[in-house]
């Protein structure tokens, strides 16, 4: 008996299998399918070695896009054509260049967009050329091999000679008899600074080791004041809510002192009037009495028999 067969399970895997393919082909393709690009193309006339289709466009350093196709201009062989495909969107502008660069060791290459200001019109093909055309500017290799092929020719390696020799002539210039016998001279009270620093070694390294020793002292004092300056401060922190505390009795005292007053200000005012002219008058006999009391006292002294026999008579003068 023949097994039987699920066509909808063997469709669906057959659909999922083919729909991986093709994601996995575009993906590895690099489909355009990926977003909108814009068409550009730029000359060089550097080589290109490790720059290839598919590599990587960027614009200061951001993936924008990556390189179409290469070959070599077609009116002009010195130069190479790059189709560029670069995202829409991207700042394209008049000023824009761009420049080859390797990847450190691996010898890949990109290309690197950069410049483009802000006020510069977005750049457009113009008469005769299919797409816009993107400036070139030669890579950091490029300028170092020219600068070193300019060196290494006939005129370069002159101008160096002639620029050494001018050099060595300015040299001996400087060190003449009275620069040589100045610098000599120099010299010599440079050394006997270094003699002169050497005999006060001793003292130097005494006073080298008195200041290390100050700032250890200085450490300390200020270890000292760091545990000690907090307590003070609490005390005296302390001390001004104490006496904030006081202030504000001595001000509820002397409220409540003011009240006294103010309620007895009517029984003040009756004593003002009544005792107080009283008071003076008794004052008054107070003294009298003490006056009279004195001049007996006096009396008494003098005589003290007239306390019994009384005052005696004033005898009485001729012709009374």
């Amino acid at each position: 008996m023949e097994p039987k067969v699920n066509y909808v399970l063997v469709g669906s895997f057959v659909a999922l299998l083919g729909a991986a393919v093709l994601a996995g082909i575009l993906w590895l393709g690099k489909s355009d399918y990926r977003g909108a690009y814009d068409r550009y193309e730029a000359y060089m006339t550097e080589s290109v070695a490790g720059l290839s289709v598919d590599s990587s466009v960027k614009y200061r350093g951001v993936d924008v896009g990556r390189v179409k196709a290469i070959a070599l201009r077609p009116d002009n062989p010195e130069e190479v054509l790059l189709t560029l495909d670069i995202m829409r969107g991207t700042p394209v502008k008049n000023d824009t260049l761009a420049v080859l660069e390797t990847q450190g060791l691996t010898g890949l290459a990109t290309i690197n967009l950069t410049g483009g200001s802000r006020e510069a019109p977005s750049l457009q093909a113009q008469a005769g050329q299919p797409y816009p055309v993107i400036k070139t500017a030669p890579s950091l290799f490029a300028r170092l091999d020219k600068t070193a092929s300019r060196l290494l020719s006939e005129e370069g390696l002159a101008q160096l000679l002639a620029d050494l020799d001018l050099a060595a002539k300015g040299v001996a210039n400087v060190l003449d008899e009275d620069n040589r016998t100045t610098l000599s001279k120099t010299i010599k009270d440079l050394a006997d600074v270094a003699q002169i620093i050497a005999s006060h070694k001793a003292k130097i390294e005494q006073s080298l080791t008195g200041a290390a020793k100050s700032a250890e002292n200085l450490s300390k004092l200020t270890a000292s004041l760091n545990a000690e300056v907090p307590p003070l401060l609490a005390g005296i922190n302390k001390s001004v809510a104490t006496l904030g505390a006081a202030t504000d009795e001595l001000a509820r005292t002397s409220k409540t002192v003011g009240t006294v007053v103010n309620e007895s200000k009517p029984e003040l005012q009756q004593f003002t009037k009544r005792t107080l002219p009283e008071a003076g008058l008794l004052v008054t006999e107070l003294r009298q009495l003490t006056g009279t009391l004195t001049r007996v006292a006096r009396e008494l002294e003098r005589e003290p028999s007239s306390l019994v026999f009384g005052r005696k008579a004033q005898p009485r003068g001729p012709g009374e």
